[in-house]
């Protein structure tokens, strides 16, 4: 079996700033189980959001979200997205100490 081709920077960046946006809207619970009920039927779940395009065109710029759909079908970028999420919301959950704080 082949290893899956590593994420590209852009993919990455992509990610991150929809991991980022996930939890400035505090969604990170809802998020991460869609994505691991997804996980799946990855493929079945990028072609349905191709199907929505027209429909999502009027949220997302159409490239961003094109390249979402199809990066929703590889596992290690639900992966990527998943820890992103994560540790996203442990930083922003995790007290500030008075350390931290005078700086």
């Amino acid at each position: 079996m082949n290893a899956p081709e590593p994420l590209v920077a852009d993919d990455q960046a992509l990610l991150e700033k929809l991991a980022a946006r996930i939890v400035a809207l505090r969604m990170e619970t809802p998020a991460i189980l869609a994505l691991e009920t997804v996980r799946p039927m990855a493929f079945l779940s990028s072609q349905a959001m191709i199907f929505f395009e027209p429909f999502a065109q009027m949220l997302f710029r159409a490239p961003d979200y094109r390249r979402f759909t199809a990066l929703v079908s590889r596992p290690e970028a639900l992966e990527f997205l998943t820890a992103s999420i994560e540790a996203r919301a442990d930083a922003r959950d995790r007290p500030v100490t008075p350390t931290e704080s005078r700086r």
